[in-house]
């Protein structure tokens, strides 16, 4: 039976919105996979717009919606129109688009509040008993709608090769379980349906990012 797959994206690079080799390495995978995929972004402004040169905010604004169609090229829906019977898991890649555009975890880490749409979609996957992938610091977004759930955004002890470390700690603070997990390879919350892996908290090769989110799409799948 082919699974059909709603793709979340929160923008256009990975200072302001999704990171474009993560969406790219979901679809590849799912297509791989034989899955039907619709991609949905929130129809709203981006927290800010980053000159992706410079690192730096700038004064102009974008659409979440309108910068995802970028990646979906052009084929991308509102979120407000997802409707979960009509899928069988969904998944949201990483990227700083998903801690600034979905949630303000950017800002106030464990003290975020998440986007409603998102939150009312992770809520009907969950009670509906659906798997729901994510990589990269979008699980950040499960640790704060599905308390106590175990996840990875990588490991818990910073380095050169992982920066974001510390991200693992505010998890634990949430009440969430943090399994360090390498790169290529993904955490499964089996009682959560929840899949999960580090991507680009890690300072890996891309292959080796590719290959955990190949990791990811397919235990997600298994779990639909």
């Amino acid at each position: 039976m082919v699974k059909r797959v709603a793709v979340i994206l929160s923008g256009c690079g990975v200072y302001d919105g999704t990171e474009i080799h993560e969406a790219s390495a979901v679809l590849v995978h799912l297509s791989r996979a034989g899955a039907k995929v619709q991609m949905f972004a929130p129809n709203a402004d981006q927290m800010h717009v980053v000159n992706h040169c410079e690192g730096k905010p700038t004064e102009e604004k974008r659409n979440i919606l309108q910068e995802s169609a970028r990646i979906a090229r052009g084929d991308v829906t509102d979120l407000v129109k997802l409707n979960e019977s009509a899928f069988d898991a969904v998944i949201i890649p990483g990227g700083f688009g998903a801690a600034k555009n979905l949630c303000d975890w950017a800002v106030k880490s464990k003290n975020c509040a998440v986007q409603p749409d998102i939150e009312k979609l992770i809520k009907a996957f969950h009670k509906a008993g659906k798997p729901l992938g994510m990589c990269c610091i979008s699980p950040v977004l499960a640790a704060k709608i599905l308390p106590g759930c175990e996840l990875t955004v990588g490991h818990d002890k910073e380095c050169d090769k992982w920066p974001y470390a510390q991200t693992a700690g505010a998890v634990r603070e949430m009440g969430c379980k943090h399994v360090n997990t390498d790169v290529d390879k993904a955490h499964v919350d089996a009682k959560n349906k929840l899949v999960t892996t580090c991507a680009f908290m890690c300072n890996a090769p891309v292959h080796q990012v590719f290959d955990g989110i190949g990791v990811m799409v397919s235990e997600t799948l298994k779990l639909a």
